[in-house]
């Protein structure tokens, strides 16, 4: 049996500014290595390159998809059957829910350089949960990814 291919993925990747970032910090290392010669100066041009490379890296990793009938934000599983009606946030309203609309209990996963967000309700009385906010860069995909996922777990139920 075959897997069906995901409705939608998003990788939150870090902005191409941060690579630039990252040589920059190898350059800092090798300057602060320079009085010990040549090699240790390449050594923490190299080192310090790729140290600051794999945390960009790592931090744009993050990844949001819809698998079935689950939406797996980073390392959260929630059954699309939970979550209730999504809203598309443009960048002055990501904002304000970040800060002080923002409430303790949801559940955050945000990327400040990806100015778009959707705020997502979570509808399950077992879920101290109130909401999901999800920094997203194409947040009207995923909202018609939500609703394809909530319809065919419903035509599967009923």
């Amino acid at each position: 049996m075959q897997l069906s291919a995901s409705p939608y993925e998003e990788r939150l990747t870090a902005p191409r500014s941060w690579w630039l970032i990252s040589f920059l910090v190898g350059v800092s290392f090798a300057l602060i290595l320079l009085p010990f010669g040549t090699l240790p100066l390449l050594g923490g041009l190299v080192g310090g390159t790729a140290a600051a490379a794999v945390a960009a890296s790592s931090y744009g990793s993050i990844r949001i998809r819809i698998v079935g009938d689950a939406l797996i934000a980073g390392e959260a599983k929630i059954p699309v059957a939970a979550l209730g009606e999504a809203e598309i946030l443009d960048a002055e309203e990501a904002r304000a829910w970040r800060t002080y609309k923002a409430d303790t209990r949801a559940f955050m996963l945000l990327r400040s350089y990806i100015p778009t967000a959707l705020r997502v309700q979570v509808t399950d009385p077992e879920d101290p949960t109130p909401y999901l906010y999800l920094s997203t860069r194409e947040p009207e995909q995923l909202v018609a990814a939500l609703e394809s996922a909530r319809a065919a777990a419903a035509r599967d139920a009923g």
